[in-house]
């Protein structure tokens, strides 16, 4: 008996320790993804780079249904010495590759590894020597090199392999903040793969090196103003949320989020707790892509047109976060994990904030009034030379708003003393910033009160003519028109009709007898200045409308296509809605840009003050009253 009783006991024991499985939608922990290099590192070229590792998500309605799914790896590896990017799919669950495919023409984010590439090739060429030691700088170590996306402008070289634009920042002494100190007119268009330099920019040596620090630090800023009163925050009984397996609980809202080493912060399985049960309202939300274009024509400038999530990554770039700076001092911070070129973890430490805020007031009338508390959860990603932060901020209303925060440093190019022209402004001293737009795209995947049947109308306020039924000419309504197919659904804003949209379920009702629904309120926004036929308007296609709908796909993840880095353009948004599909009572995904048009000024230099702009969705008949009214007195 006493050994049966033994394997009994020890079977007992390793129920109670036994870990519960993952959440399907948890990202990676460090083991896992040391077990998805296990298994592809055997089966990839020994040259070849792990430009990302990181959760493939299982499908939607396993998840929804909570139905037991395995774990698996999605990977996209880079090789340089055949030019060849591959993706694969790694069962963790069961140990083995389930997918792994090269993808044609397709060139992966750009990383660390090909900047120091670029910097090598650039260095040793006798050409660019030259350049900079016309420019009075002999000691090479000076410079630092910066590697731009090339993108693509269909320019003899650039057809085949890998290209990057090198640009020259002076960096001498303690430099820190060296985009104050461009070394205007020299550009090397370079081709990692081959190694050559295709062509060489080398014009207005007579521009100076703008030398004038430009440091960031307080001892270059003085003197300093006095410190304010002190302000402290503090929860004595700890945070508000609470984390039961990875889902937030706050003021009847659920959320699960994750840090993608491409889109940045994440948000899953959004709800709403109302009459006794989670009502959802957004399945998956983040940035889909971003681009950047510049409006300088000239030859060190026409290029630059970055698409910070897809060719660079926002997540990679992710900042770590400091209580009391870059959240306030009740922030809980959480660190996050990705990977690096060799396939191993990389922590990011504290990479996501999460945090309660004051939130003014929430309603009042006479002397009945609430105060709001806001939930925010966000992170900071530094591209370069700008940092971008993203805020996903809960209001105890039901609403869900996004905040997008610009800051960082400026590109700046050296100009001749007085000199100016008309595609950028003079920040400092030989010193001019050009003129350029921010475009966010976001996707939306929507699911009110479930993901089908969700519909989207569009909202057009009007005036009516003057007439029997207006005879003061003060009248005006409010028009409804729903959205049927994707090409209906290609729309823009229009400030003269207070335009917004609206997915509603045509299925469910709330207490008034109306179909339940979410709303889409845009905040500022842009046009892109570019010509439609331009290459980045090619490339960017995302940007022809403010508003997209498609049907849900998993696969349709990308606005400006799965591999935006030097695509000739035609992909993404673009190439899905050709078909021009059917999204009425459809499972549907709602993408939405906001554009920000920076002119810049001296007062956004030597680092910009934060600009702030962004989005809602607030409930439209979600529920039949202010939900905030029970919130109770303090």
């Amino acid at each position: 008996m006493r050994p049966v009783l033994f394997i009994l006991i020890a079977a007992l024991a390793a129920c109670r320790t036994a870990a519960p499985p993952p959440h399907p939608l948890a990202p990676l922990s460090a083991a896992e993804i040391r077990a998805a290099t296990a298994l592809l590192k055997p089966r990839a070229a020994p040259s070849a780079r792990f430009v990302l590792i990181t959760l493939d998500e299982p499908p939607k309605e396993i998840v929804l249904r909570a139905m037991p799914t395995p774990r698996r790896a999605f990977a996209v590896l880079y090789d340089p010495d055949s030019n060849a990017t591959w993706e694969a799919v790694a069962s963790l669950s069961e140990g083995r590759i389930d997918r792994l495919q090269q993808v044609r023409g397709a060139q992966p984010i750009v990383t660390g590894e090909d900047s120091a590439r670029a910097d090598q090739i650039v260095r040793s060429d006798p050409r660019w020597r030259a350049a900079i030691e016309a420019r009075g700088i002999h000691d090479f170590n000076n410079v630092t090199i910066v590697a731009w996306t090339a993108g693509y402008f269909a320019l003899p070289g650039t057809e085949q392999g890998r290209v990057v634009r090198a640009i020259p920042y002076y960096s001498a002494g303690n430099t820190r903040n060296y985009f104050a100190h461009p070394i205007e007119g020299v550009v090397a268009h370079v081709n990692l793969t081959t190694g050559a330099i295709l062509d060489l920019l080398d014009t207005g040596r007579n521009v100076p090196v703008p030398r004038q620090p430009a440091e960031l630090g307080p001892l270059f800023n003085t003197p300093l103003r006095l410190l304010p009163a002190p302000l402290s925050i503090t929860q004595s009984s700890g945070p508000g949320f609470r984390m039961e397996d990875g889902e937030v609980r706050w003021q009847k809202w659920r959320f699960r989020f994750a840090l993608h080493p491409r889109e940045g912060l994440v948000l899953y399985t959004v709800g709403y707790e109302d009459g006794g049960r989670v009502r959802p309202i957004l399945y998956r939300g983040s940035l889909s892509e971003m681009v950047v274009p510049y409006g300088d024509p000239s030859g060190g400038w026409f290029f630059r047109n970055s698409f910070d999530a897809g060719e660079l990554g926002l997540g990679l770039n992710a900042t770590p976060l400091r209580a009391g700076v870059d959240c306030p001092q009740n922030c809980t911070l959480y660190d996050a994990v990705l990977s690096d070129a060799e396939g191993r973890p990389a922590e990011f430490p504290r990479a996501i904030a999460l945090y309660e805020r004051d939130g003014g007031i929430a309603w009042k009338h006479e002397e009945e009034a609430r105060r709001a508390r806001d939930l925010v959860l966000g992170f900071v990603s530094t591209v370069g030379n700008y940092d971008y932060g993203f805020d996903w901020i809960f209001h105890q209303d039901g609403s869900l708003e996004m905040r997008v925060a610009l800051t960082g440093v400026m590109a700046a190019k050296a100009i001749a003393t007085g000199e100016h022209d008309p595609y950028s402004h003079v920040v400092g001293p030989n010193l001019a910033a050009p003129h350029h737009q921010h475009f966010f795209t976001f996707r939306l995947d929507l699911d009110v009160d479930g993901p089908s049947p969700n519909r989207v109308i569009e909202i057009n306020t009007v005036p009516v003519p003057t007439g029997p039924g207006n005879p003061y000419g003060g009248a005006f309504q409010m028009v409804e028109t729903p959205l049927s197919t994707e090409s209906d659904a290609q729309r823009n804003l229009d400030l003269s009709s207070s335009r917004k949209w609206i997915v509603t379920n045509p299925h469910e009702r709330n207490a008034l007898g109306h179909a339940t629904g979410y709303a889409l309120l845009p905040g500022e926004n842009a046009v892109p200045f570019a010509q439609p036929d331009s290459w980045v308007r090619r490339r960017a296609a995302f940007l022809d409308s403010h508003i997209w709908v498609t049907p849900y796909r998993a696969s349709e993840m990308y606005a400006g296509g799965d591999y935006p880095n030097q695509s000739r353009g035609g992909d993404g948004l673009r190439q899905w809605t050709a078909a021009n599909r059917d999204i009425h009572n459809h499972d549907v995904v709602l993408w939405y840009t906001l554009g920000i048009t920076h002119n810049p000024r001296p007062e956004d230099w030597p680092v910009m003050p934060v600009h702030a702009a962004g989005f809602r969705l607030v409930p439209w008949g979600f529920f039949a009253r202010n939900p905030a009214m029970d919130l109770p007195r303090e």
